[in-house]
């Protein structure tokens, strides 16, 4: 078997663009994958088609060696535009891998370490009852039992930190109070924080509540910051999605700077690149909570990669069916009872591509946007 084809296709996600990849063979199997939105988009592409230069000819199943290949015939890191190539291919020659030997993904990996996925859910509201409202609408109709929201009630950038840090714990409070005991709440700052000690304060608020985690209060480059903020904290510390492959991991789980790591499947390099990164943490008894706000191609990735990993905690998810990527795929991955199901009876990544639903996707310009603090100044997104 040899790759033919990879074919990089823009497929329109709500407001913004997303890059999908498609490879061909010459057996007539046909892979799919998703990238990050890491912007600017229209790098992506590009960057796929380079890619297929490189790895044109190659039977699809050498994972290892086409990711070998293409790491080094980058040169210099890849970082994020190029990794996000190199994911959404990844995905890709899993799912022809699976495909080819009719079985799925997940048997490839070493088979399934657990019969159903636990899924989380990202809700918000004006105030914690309004959350709640929404949380418990969600777990009447799929099953959530645990949630992510921000802890921002009010604008860090505009108004003291010790009103934030307040707004915040009366926020929780409501949650905690309108919603079911064993409910799970997740925060996570976004790393707008900048001090250190401001991201120890607002964990100190909310620790009285037990929160499921903390998520990414700091921007990732100064990993000492990570380890200081994790020894003094009191809840679960979160990160990773700003993080690339393995090495950048390493770094961050040998200081000793987070309990959870958050890779991203469509920006760290893969699934293959996925398991080197968790495979390190497990040695360091850490758990992994994939960061998955994406669509239903990556959440189909992610599902094999948490079947198969034994200090897999829960993934992130993203509903299609409240997006106009709902017909993206035949049979998007849904929650029922909070769980992702095992498709044990199809092969590759389970889902096939509706190739109609994104033929006519028109590029959509998107990014960034930094919030403009009080002086002028710009803050972090």
């Amino acid at each position: 078997m040899k790759i033919t084809a990879i074919t990089p296709i823009i497929a329109r996600f709500g407001n913004r663009p997303r890059v999908l990849v498609k490879v061909e063979t010459d057996e007539g199997i046909t892979g799919w994958g998703e990238t990050y939105s890491i912007g600017p988009d229209l790098a992506v592409g590009p960057t796929v088609d380079y890619c297929f230069e490189l790895i044109k000819g190659i039977d699809p199943r050498r994972i290892e060696f086409i990711m070998m290949k293409l790491h080094q015939q980058f040169r210099f890191p890849p970082g994020g535009i190029g990794l996000s190539a190199i994911s959404g291919i990844d995905h890709a020659l899993w799912d022809i891998s699976g495909k080819a030997a009719g079985v799925p993904v997940y048997q490839l990996l070493g088979g399934h370490a657990r019969d159903r996925v636990r899924v989380y859910r990202g809700i918000g509201g004006r105030d914690g009852k309004e959350a709640a409202d929404q949380a418990r609408r969600l777990n009447e109709e799929y099953g959530f039992t645990a949630f992510k929201t921000s802890p921002y009630q009010l604008d860090p950038d505009a108004n003291r930190w010790g009103r934030v840090c307040a707004e915040a714990t009366k926020y929780f409070e409501e949650l905690r109070v309108n919603c079911p005991d064993d409910w799970e709440f997740a925060f996570d700052p976004h790393a707008k924080i900048f001090e250190p000690i401001r991201a120890l304060q607002l964990a100190n608020a909310l620790a009285p509540y037990d929160p499921f985690f903390y998520e990414e209060p700091l921007r990732p480059e100064h990993i000492p910051a990570w380890t200081s903020l994790k020894s003094q904290m009191q809840v679960p510390l979160a990160t990773g999605e700003s993080l690339y492959a393995r090495f950048e991991f390493l770094n961050l789980i040998a200081s000793q700077g987070a309990d959870i790591i958050q890779p991203d499947i469509c920006v760290c390099g893969g699934l293959l690149e996925m398991r080197k990164i968790n495979a390190i943490a497990e040695a360091h008894y850490i758990s992994i909570a994939p960061h998955n706000p994406m669509g239903p191609l990556a959440t189909a990735v992610n599902l094999h990669f948490c079947a198969s990993a034994p200090n897999f905690k829960i993934l992130e998810y993203l509903l299609p069916t409240e997006s106009e990527w709902n017909d993206w795929v035949d049979e998007p991955y849904l929650p029922k009872d909070g769980y992702l199901e095992l498709r044990p009876d199809r092969p590759g990544l389970g889902v096939e591509v509706n190739e109609e639903a994104i033929a006519d996707n028109e590029y959509i310009h998107w990014e960034r946007s930094s919030p403009t603090r009080p002086d002028g100044s710009t803050g972090y997104i």
